[in-house]
């Protein structure tokens, strides 16, 4: 008899899109049978900013709720959105291979950021993104947007914005990536940490051998990095704050970058170590080492970031 597993996932268009690519490639890598839930959050009931809101970790709560009381077996996060501190009874049972973790720039015309006239209105709910819009090009007008892929798209075929910024694998999986205008490189533009990469959450000590075979521990090893950077920060995953890992052979490579609110100042720090068998402490201690660089060369004195240290 085909065993069969529960996913639970918001209503989202982006959300049952990544939800269902992690279920279809479950299914056929393993042969379990999955079954698919909905749950709405305070986020998607809301329709304040998501800075007023808490940052996008209000979206997981009620996913995890749900997985915590037994109504399903694992849940599908974009990890960007995933606080960094852990959630008791839960942990990441899995990490699939990394999308594309680029920002873009979906304008009118097809116009580059460069090619924007002066003025012009570019919309994102991100402070992060604000501060880099800022910091390029100051002249901008940013305006604070919510609503799905497609509802923020609008905006700029209706000619109310110039353009927005969005996830190049958010827009990928809607299939909406040739919206994209410009897509913005990492080492100038660093995303948000574990930006492209999705997050499977389970309980803890459940047993789903299944996970194992979708599972990408580079993509694990790089984004742990990143999330350590803005733990280590003690900066919510709203916070101005772009970090970018990698993994090549046994090598890896962090960089993170902190703006101020306006994008008139910026500090970063880049490091590497070498992966010599535990690859997620290695990337914890790289990640805290470079936020402590961080700090100690004054971000705290600028960004919303460090607690009281």
């Amino acid at each position: 008899m085909t065993r069969t597993l529960r996913a639970a996932t918001r209503g989202s268009a982006l959300a049952r899109a990544q939800t269902g690519h992690v279920v279809a490639a479950l299914e056929e890598a393993s042969g379990v049978s999955i079954e698919t839930i909905f749950i709405t959050s305070e986020g998607d009931r809301s329709k304040e900013s998501l800075s007023s809101l808490g940052g996008t970790g209000v979206f997981a709560s009620a996913l995890r709720e749900a997985l915590l009381a037994g109504e399903c077996d694992f849940i599908v996060h974009s990890l960007k959105d995933l606080p960094t501190a852990k959630h008791d009874g839960l942990v990441l049972g899995a990490i699939p291979v990394r999308e594309d973790a680029r920002d873009a720039l979906c304008s009118r015309d097809g116009l580059t950021l460069d090619e924007l006239p002066e003025g012009a209105r570019v919309g994102t709910g991100s402070p992060r993104r604000v501060a880099q819009l800022l910091s390029l090009r100051p002249d901008l007008e940013v305006v604070d947007i919510r609503g799905n892929v497609d509802t923020r798209l609008a905006r700029v075929a209706d000619g109310d914005l110039d353009a927005v910024v969005l996830a190049s694998a958010g827009l990928s999986r809607l299939g909406r990536l040739e919206a994209a205008s410009e897509l913005f490189a990492l080492e100038l533009w660093p995303t948000a940490p574990g930006q492209g990469a999705l997050a499977i959450e389970t309980r803890e000590g459940d047993s789903i051998p299944e996970l194992l075979t979708i599972e990408h521990p580079p993509t694990r090893t790089a984004v742990l990095a990143e999330r350590a950077v803005l733990a280590a920060l003690e900066a919510g995953c709203a916070a101005p704050v772009g970090a970018t890992a990698s993994v090549r052979d046994d090598e890896l490579t962090l960089s993170a970058t902190v703006y101020g609110p306006a994008g008139d100042v910026e500090l970063g720090c880049e490091r590497s170590a070498r992966l010599l068998g535990d690859d997620q402490y290695v990337a914890a201690l790289l990640g805290e080492a470079v936020a402590t660089q961080l700090l100690d060369d004054g971000v705290a004195e600028f960004a919303p970031v460090g607690g009281d240290r």
